[in-house]
Order: C-alpha cells, then structure tokens, then sequence
C-alpha cells in the first residue's frame, strides 16, 4: 500500500513513523510531506531514507492510497482537493472537517463502522482528550445510554506541539538555575503552575477545546442526548493527558458491572489498586498505546452516577495511533481498501 504523511516534520508526523513501523503496517512506498521550511528534510523508516516534499497544489497524491495528515486545520482545510482528487484517503489529526456531516469522526474501538461512510474521501481524528474518554465511556453507555459527562481533564504540554514540550523543559532549567523564564507557547509560566486554558474562549464561557469534547462525543457515540461539560486544564506534565470523569447514567450502573464491561472493553487496561498506589499516572502512561482507567468508584453525589480517572498518550492514542487504527480497521473491514 502506498503512503503518505503530511505534516510529518511535527511531533505526531515524527510519531506517524513510529507507530507505521512498531505495528508493522504494510507500506509499498512511502511519502513523506512538510511545508517549504521542511522540504528537503531527510528522515529514516525502516532503514531507507526518505527526503520530505514540499506540499503545494501541483503535489501528485494519485498513487497515495491513503494520507495520514497532521499539518493543521488551515492546511487540512487548503489542501483537502489536492490530496483526495485522484481518490487517496485522507485521515486527518486536524479539527478542520470533524463535525462536517459527510466526513466520519472515528475511534475504532468505539465506532469503527462509521469509517465505510466517507463521500468526501476524508475521515476525522477526533481531538485527544475526545478520543481518551470515549474509549472509556462506550463500554458504560452500552450497559446503560449515559446521559451526563462532567469532565476535568489534566493536559500535557505535548498538546500543543514539540516546541511546547521544550519550553517546559527549559522553563525548569530557567528557573533552577536562577534564571526568569520565557513564556512562548501558553498565555503563562506552564512551569510549578496550572493554566485553566486550552485553546481560545468562545461565547458561551468554555474554550475551543471544551466544546470539541461537548460536540465530538456526541458524534463519535451517535446521541444528541449527552450533555458534556468540561473544564480543560493545562498542567506541567510533558506527555500523556489525564481526566477525572463524572457520568450519570439511565439506569444505575454497580460499581462491579462497570469494572467488568471496562476490562473486557477493547484498547483499555484497567489500573486500579488505590490501596497500594495502583492507578493510572501520565509519567509510565507516556509511549504506551493503551487508555488506562483507575479510580472507579460510585458518586456519592448521584445515584446513577460513577466516577474514574483516564489517562492516555496524548501523542499516541490521542494522535498517530488512533489514525493508523483506522487505516488498519478499514484494511481489515472495507474491501475497497485492496483495490
């Protein structure tokens, strides 16, 4: 099968390249593209070396099978025709077509049929913290339809890219040795410090990023009767973000009920040993594949209600993995996929 990867100079094309070859994913030839900054760019898989094209609208993707593309919703939205007019599919990391009614917004585990409809050739990942906490919530609304989601989460730097990542990184150096830190890439020192902002505030008082969660579940699980409500958090952590859960359900779920539906769910690994420090923690989380679920317990403000915590590789599960999922269901599932 032939590839693409557009955007691959960031932090998930770099992970695009490491998923493609940990999971073995059949690649005939590969294709590698940036913007006019990153052409020219070599880059090793597999141990041949691949040097980075520049994407503009003369670029050929007519013997691209399928474009994992992660440059970007302007990108995404600018160069759409070019990488599907001659067929290829385009999966996309960006926020630009996810709540398009004729492009699919997929998390395998959780929806992966919605994939064999995709007139436009394109299907969306949804947003990180999205797909995180559907992973989690499906196996629960299948025992019961859910009906409410309260959700904090905790998110790393790695949200924002690999160059938020070293600011972090060289916000502590700054600050041992002495020195003021720079802040670049959040509205404040991410450094010994919490940032109840991710992404821009809209009208309604929550921020871009809260209302993909509100708007994307809802797709993503096929029910308009969901109401999320979601406070997103930026915290010193590098990779891998976490979330405190609050659902309330139609019907009272036991404790035990949910636990056995989230060990038997796919793509989750249950951690949840509170009383010997068993659960899940973003630091040993950071590279893994899974979606990790501790902390289950029963709310004690709501009879219908459960509570647990969720954490997942922002990078992986969150960005790369979830788009090479998809490829991979579809390789399984869609018989259109060998031609």
């Amino acid at each position: 099968m032939n590839i693409a990867i557009v955007g691959v100079s960031g932090a998930v094309g770099q992970e695009f390249l490491r998923v493609l070859d940990e999971h073995n994913f059949p690649i005939d030839t590969l294709r590698l593209f940036g913007s006019k900054r990153s052409a020219g760019t070599t880059y090793t898989f597999r141990g041949k070396e691949y040097t980075v094209e520049e994407l503009t609208h003369d670029s050929d993707f007519s013997d691209v099978k399928i474009a994992f593309v992660s440059a970007g919703g302007s990108t995404s939205l600018e160069y759409a025709g070019t990488i599907t007019r001659h067929g290829t599919l385009m999966i996309d990391n960006s926020s630009a077509f996810r709540m398009d009614p004729l492009v699919p917004l997929v998390v395998p585990e959780v929806n992966g049929e919605d994939a064999l409809f995709r007139p436009k050739r394109i299907i969306g990942n949804p947003n990180c913290t999205t797909i995180q906490m559907v992973v989690a919530l499906a196996p629960l609304n299948a025992l019961s339809p859910i009906r409410r989601v309260h959700v904090a989460t905790y998110q790393a730097a790695s949200g924002a890219g690999a160059s938020a990542m070293q600011e972090l990184v060289e916000q502590h150096a700054a600050i041992a040795g002495g020195r003021e830190p720079k802040v670049e890439k959040f509205v404040a020192q991410l450094a010994f410090n919490l940032i109840p902002q991710v992404d821009s505030f809209t009208d309604n008082g929550y921020t871009k990023e809260e209302m993909k969660m509100y708007n994307e579940t809802r797709k993503i699980l096929h029910s308009t009767a969901i109401e999320v409500s979601a406070t997103c958090v930026r915290v010193p952590v590098l990779r891998a973000h976490s979330e405190a859960i609050w659902i309330e359900t139609a019907r009272p779920i036991s404790v035990d009920e949910a636990r056995k539906a989230l060990e038997n769910a796919p793509g989750i690994v249950m951690v949840d040993n509170p009383a010997e420090g068993k659960y899940p923690m973003p630091l040993p989380v950071a590279g893994t594949e899974p979606v990790y679920v501790g902390r289950l317990r029963a709310d004690l403000g709501n009879p219908n209600g459960l509570s647990f915590w969720v954490v997942g590789d922002q990078i992986k599960k969150g960005a790369a993995l979830n788009a090479v999922q998809i490829a991979e269901w579809l390789i399984e599932n869609d018989p259109t996929m060998a031609d």
